[in-house]
């Protein structure tokens, strides 16, 4: 069975509450993790219909600060689906007063599927459709590998899309 990238899509909205802040009135940068979190999981959630837990973060990019009171917005979606894992994008927005979104943050999550035994479970492969979705598929099995090879788990000469990314030519 094969699951459209869409259909794992959770967005969450929130408000930035006083007791969200950090010492400079801005959201503490662990009050943002757990809420990618937690929106990350639904999504993967949503994609695998299994209890999920996540395995790492990847990536996380704070590229602005979020002040007191900003409305936020978190959209999560699956990028890749592999065996028993799959890599979840949460794209962090920032509503401003005349209703436009900025980009403001993201983050790469990686889920698990589990079973009642805690033991991994296959999951749906995944359907990319758009064009972002598209690179964000493709770009992925290069971060697995990497992610593989930095623990040693994985020999670097067996990593093919990462070496054909990185070394084009060879």
């Amino acid at each position: 069975m094969k699951k459209k990238a869409i259909e794992s899509l959770s967005v969450q909205t929130k408000v930035v509450l006083p007791h969200d802040t950090n010492t400079l009135n801005t959201l503490f940068g662990g009050s943002l993790l757990a809420w990618m979190d937690e929106i990350a999981s639904i999504s993967a959630h949503r994609h695998c219909g299994r209890v999920v837990v996540t395995a790492s973060i990847n990536n996380v990019s704070f590229d602005r600060p979020i002040s007191s009171g900003e409305i936020v917005t978190l959209e999560a979606k699956v990028s890749r689906a592999f065996s028993s894992s799959m890599e979840v994008f949460v794209d962090v927005y920032v509503e401003n007063s005349n209703g436009t979104r900025e980009k403001c943050n993201e983050a790469i999550f990686v889920f698990v599927a589990i079973d009642q035994n805690r033991n991994p479970i296959n999951i749906p492969a995944l359907i990319p459709e758009s064009l972002e979705e598209k690179d964000r598929f493709d770009s992925a099995l290069r971060r697995k590998q990497l992610s593989l090879v930095l623990a040693g788990r994985l020999n670097p000469e067996d990593a093919l899309e990462l070496k054909a990314a990185l070394f084009p030519k060879l």
